[in-house]
């Protein structure tokens, strides 16, 4: 399996996730657009760290299992899972404050 199915078989569940939430608790824009920031945000760390880490050789990848396309030193697959976190974690936590069990 390829970096990027992994990672875009585990993008599967945030993306229900906040689909449902969105759908059961009637998210507006105010949410989608916190939420898009915080996955904007993400990204950018994510890819200005993995460009840090690589370049210090503090890991490597297959290079056979990857698409090729890279931003930087880091390969595109590594920013599929910033958006999945953050998509899923503002999900799970509307849900569970519109239950009742977590306070905002």
């Amino acid at each position: 399996m390829t970096y990027l199915a992994l990672a875009l078989l585990f993008l599967v569940v945030p993306l229900a996730v906040a689909g449902y939430a969105s759908w059961r608790l009637r998210l507006g824009r105010r949410w989608w657009t916190a939420t898009g920031l915080t996955v904007v945000v993400l990204v950018v760390l994510t890819a200005v760290f993995d460009n840090l880490m690589i370049a210090a050789d503090l890991f490597r990848y297959n290079e056979e299992l990857l698409t090729g396309w890279r931003v930087g030193l880091a390969p595109v697959e590594d920013l599929i899972w910033p958006v999945a976190a953050g998509l899923l974690l503002p999900a799970i936590s509307s849900l569970l404050m519109a239950r009742g069990e977590v306070e905002a």
